[in-house]
């Protein structure tokens, strides 16, 4: 009779290539041996890049880092020498209180309800100057140390670490991270009868209702192609970045680890020459800008196997203007009760007037590359007034905008319906030596997601100017994205004024364009004067468009006819697209697809 067997953990990889697998010393009465799973020595590593606030970020540990504007190398790995680590930790020892010293944890988004109270009614205690000095650009990098929770089977915490998981929110990204790690490298197993079977966890992908997906019909995986798929290796890792920096750096970033991870495994003995990325929201702009850098030209895929896209804004979100201009939103009828409390703590941690939002996200590329770009639908910005006619409220629109180049609307800092008050920036004056004050920051800031919208996500048709381009896209690259009409986002903004009855004066585009900024209503609002006389306060209404709570339809499926394929599904929300059990399935279904590929 066999013996019976229980498995343990993965063999660790040694510099020279060898396999070490660790049990433990038993009785020669114990018959239980353990049982260990050799991978493939050929690897495909899959690569998760995470959206904006999902990266946990640090105050840098060198020495020299400067709260400026002018740095512009590449940005740390996230691995500091151990005595640079070393003396930040003690630093940040010396006043736990204090998140601008080196090596404080400057974001961590929450994990669970408790620590999302606690974090909550910290940021809401933090004024605008201090919520600028926790979160300037320069300042941070990627904090390897956030918290991993349980470890797959299979993997240590010290893997799970140097794989990077550290790097990213453990309650958005630990579901997806762990699923891959557990199912990509088991495929078939023996049945009692000893006959090769396909395993349940491949199964219920193959089974899959493709409406869960968003599509009619789909070309299922066959057991030929799982084959073929079983002859890889699949180690999982996740690469956070500064999202505070423009896409572009964290680009570079995502690129240098590609080609870290690809030396481990092949200078151990492997073959590892391709990955497969897979992005969540912001992470797809920066998996595009790398796939770019490292491609000859817009049909080479590089050793990028295939990138797959979850809830990309790929053509921005206005809820970025929205957040700048007028604060973070917070409950929505359409929420229920817990919805609306998780709302209203993210509302107090990002920031609930454009007070605080302001001074930290006018001077940050990041955030700006998350604008509307020059490929969105317009017009996206709306004024409109609410007069009183027969008792019945008639409504006019009066502004529709842009009405020509987006960026040029981007650093108009004078108008009332501005998305960046040059006044709000600079609150705890980190920019006023430097050459063009906040404005010049400002300006800087707008110039870089302008050239990351224009020269690195676009190819230009032509040499003609003022052609718009099309956007670039890895050549194998599959994207899904939220179309529910339950969970609308802004496609719009619509900035709208009630004008009082006795109101003298004519409004019109230009004399409304024109009007003097005069103050902010307590809810974010603005209070404007029309022609020195006629004072209207407007206020901003709520989403409008179908999406997944923030990207819109109209930006989301701009990826349609760029791609190999596309997904608009429901039933999920921005943030927990890749918790939702549909969402992991296709990504599983997408990752065999991609290899197929592979020879």
């Amino acid at each position: 009779m066999t013996e019976p067997t229980r498995p343990i953990r993965q063999p660790t990889v040694d510099a020279d290539g060898s396999l070490v697998a660790r049990s433990v010393v038993t009785p020669k009465a114990f018959k239980v041996r353990a049982k260990v799973t050799v991978g493939s020595r050929r690897v495909i590593p899959v690569i998760f890049v995470p959206g904006i606030m999902g990266s946990n970020l640090r105050v840098r540990v060198d020495a020299d880092a400067k709260r400026d504007d002018s740095r512009t190398e590449l940005p740390s790995t996230g691995r500091p020498g151990k005595g640079a680590a070393d003396r930040a930790n003690n630093d940040y020892a010396k006043d736990k209180t204090d998140l601008t010293q080196p090596g404080a944890p400057a974001w961590r988004p929450p994990n669970g309800y408790i620590d999302g109270l606690f974090e909550a009614f910290a940021w809401k205690q933090r004024k605008p100057d201090l919520r600028q000095k926790i979160l300037h650009p320069s300042s941070l990098e990627v904090d390897d140390d956030g918290e991993l929770g349980d470890a797959p089977p299979g993997l240590s915490q010290e893997e799970m670490r140097a794989r990077g998981w550290g790097e990213v929110h453990q309650d958005s990204y630990g579901a997806v991270l762990i699923e891959l790690q557990k199912y990509l490298d088991t495929t078939f197993r023996l049945n009692v009868r000893r006959e090769r079977e396909i395993r349940d966890h491949w199964k219920r992908v193959m089974q899959c209702d493709p409406a869960r997906w968003g599509v009619r019909k789909i070309a299922r995986i066959t057991e030929s192609e799982l084959e073929h798929y079983a002859a890889f290796q699949y180690p999982v890792y996740a690469v956070g970045y500064n999202w505070l920096e423009s896409c572009a750096a964290s680009a570079q970033r995502l690129s240098q680890r590609i080609d870290e991870i690809k030396h481990f495994w092949n200078s151990r003995k492997h073959e590892c020459e391709r990955v497969i990325i897979v992005t969540h929201s912001m992470g797809g702009l920066v998996a595009r800008a790398c796939a770019r850098s490292r491609a000859k030209d817009r049909d080479d895929p590089a050793d990028i196997a295939g990138i797959i896209h979850g809830v990309m804004p790929a053509l921005g979100a206005p809820v970025a203007y929205r957040r700048i201009a007028g604060g973070t939103e917070g409950e929505r009828y359409s929420n229920g009760f817990i919805d609306n409390l998780k709302a209203n703590r993210f509302v107090d941690i990002a920031g609930t007037t454009p007070e605080q939002t302001t001074a930290v996200m006018a001077t940050s590329p990041g955030v700006l590359e998350l604008l509307p770009n020059h490929l969105y639908p317009r017009p996206w910005l709306l004024v409109k007034t609410l007069s009183r006619v027969n008792n019945e409220d008639k409504e006019q629109q009066v502004l529709a905008l842009p009405a020509g180049d987006p960026y040029e609307m981007y650093r108009d800092t004078e108008s009332w319906y501005r998305v960046i008050n040059p006044h709000l920036a600079d609150p705890a004056g980190l920019f006023k030596n430097q050459p063009g004050g906040v404005a010049g920051v400002i300006r800087k800031a707008i110039d870089a997601a302008e050239h990351m919208h224009r020269e690195i996500l676009t190819v230009a048709e032509s040499e003609e100017k003022g052609t718009a381009g099309s956007p670039y896209y890895h050549p194998n690259t599959y994207a899904f994205y939220g179309s529910d009409a339950d969970r609308r986002a802004y496609g719009t903004v619509s900035w709208a004024a009630r004008v009082p009855p006795a109101n003298g004066t004519a409004l019109t585009s230009a004399n409304t364009a024109n009007a003097r900024p005069a103050g902010y209503t307590p809810k974010g609002g603005r209070e404007v004067v029309i022609e020195g006389r006629t004072k209207l306060r407007f206020h901003m209404w709520g989403q409008d468009a179908p999406g997944d709570d923030t990207v819109p339809r109209q930006s989301a499926s701009g990826v349609d006819q760029h791609v190999r394929a596309t997904f608009a599904a429901t039933g999920f929300g921005h943030q927990e697209c890749f918790t939702n059990g549909a969402m992991l399935l296709l990504t599983r279904h997408l990752i065999v697809k991609i290899v197929q590929g592979i020879k």
